[in-house]
């Protein structure tokens, strides 16, 4: 259950609701947003009559392979005149107590059940094949549990990382006393209560497309990154490792990923209005996903500029 939610933690580290700032404009927007280019990280501007909104596309669990340069995001930081950090879970006592009590409830099948009485055929052989390559038993198992163990120990995406866009640009505003928010918050309350209220056969296209990445291999994980740095934004959304994270808990909970994309097209959208130069680091999968934020920013007619994000 740790790595599930350690999973959804880093899934959803992202901001909180964006404070009218009176500062002046910065001496050349321009620069800035040259400089936050120049770091190798997607990203797409909106120009404004009264500014400019940059959107950080990040991408979490950043191989050490992959030959970014984030000294020069944290120089565009520094020039910034407010940043927009992710939406990040609310976790309370209560949330950890709940987690206690429930947690066979989230790591094991119900009941006696096994793998075999939800899994097709087709299925429940490519576990099989999954169990005897790797010398594990995944029949009691949740088929959650069971994913996040084919990305995290089989593939090992979240291995020899470094740090994320959010994380650069946090440390930077910090240090250059740059005005941060956060774009929300979602309760873990209403997070949990979701997992608990899953059926088994809920998690299957997760299990799936983790067991889709799997049988491919780490391969998988630097060719992200490659595209990643690269601006092949399709690519990015169409490899099978993103596929899988974007199909398992909570991203693929329709409440949670409907809320994200409210929360970051309101805030884009009022920053939009504010003077200067604004921002934000947004995950990557909200922002180029279908119909997601960039989609409907630009269905608001707003100017975005930067990499293709849809074939």
């Amino acid at each position: 259950m740790k790595a599930a939610l350690g999973l959804a933690a880093a899934a959803l580290a992202a901001a909180a609701p964006l404070a009218a700032q009176d500062d002046p404009a910065p001496a050349s927007t321009n620069a800035i947003v040259v400089n936050a280019k120049r770091s190798g990280a997607p990203m797409w501007t909106i120009e404004t009559p009264t500014g400019i909104v940059i959107l950080v596309g990040e991408m979490r669990n950043v191989p050490k392979s992959t030959p970014w340069q984030p000294e020069r995001l944290e120089e565009a930081t520094a020039e910034a005149n407010r940043v927009i950090l992710g939406v990040k879970p609310k976790i309370s006592p209560g949330d950890i107590f709940r987690l206690i009590f429930k947690g066979g409830q989230f790591t094991k099948l119900p009941d006696k059940t096994v793998a075999s009485d939800y899994l097709t055929p087709e299925q429940y052989a490519r576990l099989s094949a999954l169990e005897a390559e790797y010398d594990a038993d995944f029949a009691r198992k949740s088929f959650l549990m069971t994913a996040f163990d084919f990305l995290t120990k089989r593939l090992r995406f979240n291995k020899d990382t470094v740090d994320d866009a959010g994380d650069v640009v946090k440390k930077a505003a910090n240090r250059a006393n740059v005005p941060t928010s956060r774009a929300g918050a979602i309760r873990g309350k209403d997070m949990l209560d979701s997992l608990a209220m899953a059926e088994p056969a809920d998690h299957i296209p997760c299990l799936e497309a983790a067991m889709t990445a799997a049988e491919i291999g780490p391969e998988l994980v630097e060719k992200r990154g490659a595209d990643w740095r690269a601006f092949r934004i399709p690519e990015v959304m169409n490899n099978p490792l993103e596929i899988a994270l974007s199909r398992c808990w909570p991203w693929a909970d329709p409440d949670v990923g409907n809320e994200l994309r409210t929360i970051w097209v309101e805030q884009i959208t009022a920053a939009s209005t504010a003077d200067g130069v604004t921002l934000a680091v947004v995950p990557l999968r909200v922002l180029a996903e279908d119909g997601g934020v960039l989609d409907q920013l630009e269905a608001q007619g707003l100017p975005i500029g930067g990499p293709v994000w849809r074939k």
